[in-house]
């Protein structure tokens, strides 16, 4: 792909949230869980139930313990972006490539929206038809198929602790520079 072919960039900030667009809305569901989990536990408190004390606590740490979680997946979905946009800018579109990030609906997100501002949105969601992923493809492919999923090394890893990958391009300048 040549510079000249890239469309407008957006901010960074804007491609974060985008690519990470499902993992936020369900952060706010977490947050507000977790309000309303908070509350029901002070109440217990007050009645000084154990009972419920335990049950409110269970159910509130539950909640806020996966606001993090969240944060970290779309850290780590973000990584994936920048890597997949840089592949897909220095080789265009490769379904090998693509095919890395068909696993979960989140990656997926990350490679069409990196596809999407390199203008190759089509030929990646045309890919992952192909291959069978439907639009309502949410739960990660892994966790059907490996219930145990959350003792395995690789789950932490691919999931909430991916690298930082320091992307190799500036599209922004790329694109201000044909403006100009």
């Amino acid at each position: 792909m040549k510079p000249t072919d890239l469309p407008i960039q957006p901010s960074p900030i804007i491609s974060y949230f985008r690519v990470g667009r499902l993992l936020y809305a369900s952060m706010f569901l977490f947050i507000l869980e977790s309000w309303i989990y908070g509350v029901q536990l002070l109440k217990a408190i007050n009645s000084g139930s154990i009972f419920w004390i335990v049950f409110w606590t269970l159910f509130f740490l539950f909640s806020f313990v996966h606001i993090y979680l969240v944060i970290m997946d779309g850290w780590s979905r973000y990584q994936n972006y920048k890597r997949i946009k840089d592949q897909f800018f220095i080789h265009g579109f490769k379904k090998k490539m693509a095919l890395i990030y068909i696993g979960s609906k989140c990656q997926r997100m990350a490679a069409e929206t990196a596809a999407e501002e390199l203008g190759i949105k089509d030929q990646v969601q045309q890919c992952y038809r192909d291959f069978g992923v439907k639009w309502y493809h949410y739960l990660p492919y892994f966790m059907v198929k490996e219930p145990l999923f959350l003792f395995k090394k690789m789950f932490w890893s691919r999931t909430f602790l991916e690298d930082y990958y320091k992307p190799k391009f500036d599209y922004r300048a790329m694109v201000k520079s044909q403006i100009v």
